[in-house]
C-alpha cells in the first residue's frame, strides 16, 4: 500500500498487533456490523468465491483470516473434505469455533490461530487458498502473499475477495461519502470501537486494487490472474494460479 494505515496510530505497537487488537475488540459484533454496513451484499460475494473454488474440486482447503468463520464455512459447499480456516484473532476464532459447532462442520472444518505471513504448514499442501476482506490487514503484503504461493500445491488455485474503490461518476464519489461519513459512525454506533471501523474504510481506500494488485500476484510468481469487480466496483474478485 502507498501509505500504511493501523488501527490505532498511537498505540506503540505494530500492525499485525495492533490488527489483533482491533478484531479481538469487535469480534462480538463483526457478523452483524457486517451484514448493515454491506447491505447484506457480501454474502452474494462469498458465494461467488465459493462457486469458483467449487469448480476446481479441491479437496483440501486453506482460508486465511476467517474471522468468525463465515468463507470456511460455506466452502463446505465445494466438497472439500479438509477446510483449515485460519486467523490471528483469538476472539474471532472464538466465534468462528461455536459457528462451526453448531452447525456440526467440526469433523470437515479446523479453525486454528496463526500468521498468514508464516504459515505453519508444509510447502505444496493445499489444492486452494482463499481470503475475503484480510489481505489489506497484512502487515507486509508482500510477505503473506508469498506464503500463500508457498503452501498451494502446483496448479493450485488462489482467491481473494477484497474492498475496493469504484473508478466511474457518480460511484466513486458516493464510495467515498459513504466510507468517510457513514460507516465510521454506523461503527461508533453500533462498535465498542469506533477507530476500528474507520481503519477498515481508510486501509479499504489505499489498498492497491484491480490490476495494480494483479501486478503484485503476478511480482510473487502467481499466473492467469483476473480480477473480476463486483457491485459497481465496490469489492472485487482476483483469482491466480500457481
Amino acid at each position: 500500500m502507498s501509505k500504511k494505515v493501523t488501527p490505532y496510530q498511537d498505540s506503540g505497537l505494530g500492525k499485525k498487533e495492533q490488527v489483533t487488537q482491533m478484531f479481538d475488540t469487535i469480534s462480538k459484533d463483526y457478523d452483524g456490523l457486517n451484514r448493515v454496513i454491506s447491505f447484506g451484499i457480501d454474502i452474494k460475494w462469498r458465494k461467488r468465491v465459493v462457486a469458483i473454488v467449487k469448480a476446481k474440486k479441491p479437496k483440501i482447503l486453506l482460508d486465511i483470516a476467517t474471522g468468525t468463520g463465515d468463507l470456511a464455512i460455506n466452502l463446505v459447499k465445494t466438497g472439500a473434505r479438509r477446510i483449515v480456516g485460519l486467523d490471528i484473532s483469538p476472539g474471532m476464532l472464538e466465534v468462528g469455533k461455536k459457528k462451526v459447532l453448531d452447525k456440526h462442520l467440526e469433523q470437515t472444518i479446523e479453525m486454528i490461530e496463526g500468521d498468514s505471513e508464516n504459515l505453519p504448514f508444509e510447502d505444496n499442501t493445499f489444492d486452494a487458498v482463499t481470503v475475503a476482506f484480510g489481505v489489506r490487514n497484512f502487515e507486509t503484503l508482500n510477505k503473506g502473499l508469498a506464503e500463500i504461493h508457498r503452501v498451494l500445491k502446483p496448479t493450485g488455485t488462489f482467491v481473494v475477495l477484497e474492498t475496493s474503490v469504484p473508478t466511474k461518476t457518480p460511484y466513486k464519489q458516493g464510495y467515498y461519502f459513504y466510507t468517510k461519513n457513514i460507516l465510521p459512525r454506523i461503527g461508533k454506533l453500533f462498535s465498542r470501537d469506533d477507530s476500528a471501523y474507520a481503519y477498515l474504510s481508510e486501509s479499504a481506500s489505499v489498498f492497491p486494487h484491480g490490476e495494480k494488485f494483479n501486478n503484485i500476484l503476478r511480482k510473487i510468481g502467481f499466473i492467469d490472474v483476473v480480477n473480476k469487480p463486483q457491485t459497481l466496483g465496490v469489492a472485487t474478485i482476483y483469482v491466480a494460479t500457481k
